[in-house]
């Protein structure tokens, strides 16, 4: 089997034609054709089909695609796996992770287990949980950490902590003396949300519309990072809903004021996400009981 033909396989697959998966590989369209023609007479099947201008799998491709992007991270892992036995490459853990914990929790982690393992080198990718874990199903991350729905039953999902949603106002706020509000007082401030597509904004939603509250509420504004909304409340233009982990920092330092609703309580799950992989790279297992025995 010609492992270069697999490669150039998946590269097609991956970016939908051959002219694509051409320019990348800085060689001509007949050369790539070549290469998926070898395959289709080593398997014995077409690969792809060509409709209306378009190329697409054929039955034959769908089944193969899986087991060749394997092949290429087996390929690839294994090599990385002598360059570490002979000393001529470090390691380097690739982690995705969604935008609130990549960006508020995993640097934290990320530095006190290097201070045990600082042979071990990182690379953090950052985007939203879809982008995440397709980069999880492609093997370009080895492991992901995430908040939202995890639905692929092929990844192993393991919890690994919870992250409470609180409400937040300025440290000048007429709030700021009240130990607690009632869930009726909500409507009498303005509310700043995160954009109307963002996961946290919808888990606050569903809690305030079970508590009959949503449809009173006013907006403020709708901000598209939590940075952007921490500094709107901390300039007392209205309230907000927030991941703690996202306002630490400024509770610590007085910048904000948690407040408390009675008997109002909303928190969401943060999940650790691998690919099922016969051979885990160097320090990866280390990297997970690290994350269970932390929290």
């Amino acid at each position: 089997m010609n492992l270069d033909s697999i490669k150039m396989f998946c590269l097609v697959v991956d970016e939908g034609s051959i002219s694509k998966a051409a320019r990348l590989n800085f060689v001509s369209q007949p050369a790539v054709t070549r290469q998926i023609r070898q395959l289709e007479e080593q398997y014995g099947a077409k690969l792809f089909e060509r409709t209306a201008g378009k190329l697409t799998l054929s039955v034959a491709g769908e089944v193969l695609y899986p087991y060749a992007k394997e092949i290429v991270q087996y390929s690839k892992r294994s090599f990385e796996a002598i360059q570490e036995v002979t000393a001529n490459q470090e390691t380097v853990l690739n982690v995705g992770a969604s935008s609130t914990i990549g960006e508020y929790l995993l640097p934290g982690l990320l530095g006190n287990f290097s201070k045990n393992y600082p042979e071990l080198k990182f690379s953090l990718s950052i985007g939203n949980t879809p982008n995440i874990l397709s980069k999880l199903e492609n093997y370009d991350i080895d492991i992901a950490f995430v908040e939202g729905a995890v639905e692929n039953e092929e990844f192993i999902t393991e919890k690994f902590t919870d992250d409470e949603l609180i409400l937040v106002t300025s440290s000048q706020h007429r709030w700021k003396n009240k130990g607690k509000i009632n869930i009726e007082e909500l409507p009498e401030e303005k509310m700043i949300w995160r954009e109307s597509d963002s996961g946290t904004r919808q888990i606050v939603e569903n809690s305030l519309q079970e508590y009959g509250v949503l449809e009173k509420i006013n907006s403020a504004m709708e901000l598209g990072s939590y940075q952007s909304i921490k500094s709107a409340v901390e300039a007392d233009l209205g309230v907000s809903i927030l991941p703690k982990l996202t306002v630490a920092k400024e509770l610590k330092y007085g910048i904000l004021h948690e407040l408390k609703v009675q008997n109002f309580n909303i928190s969401r799950d943060l999940w650790m996400v691998q690919k099922s992989n016969r051979f885990k790279k160097t320090g990866l297992k280390d990297f997970i009981n690290f994350i269970r025995s932390y929290y």
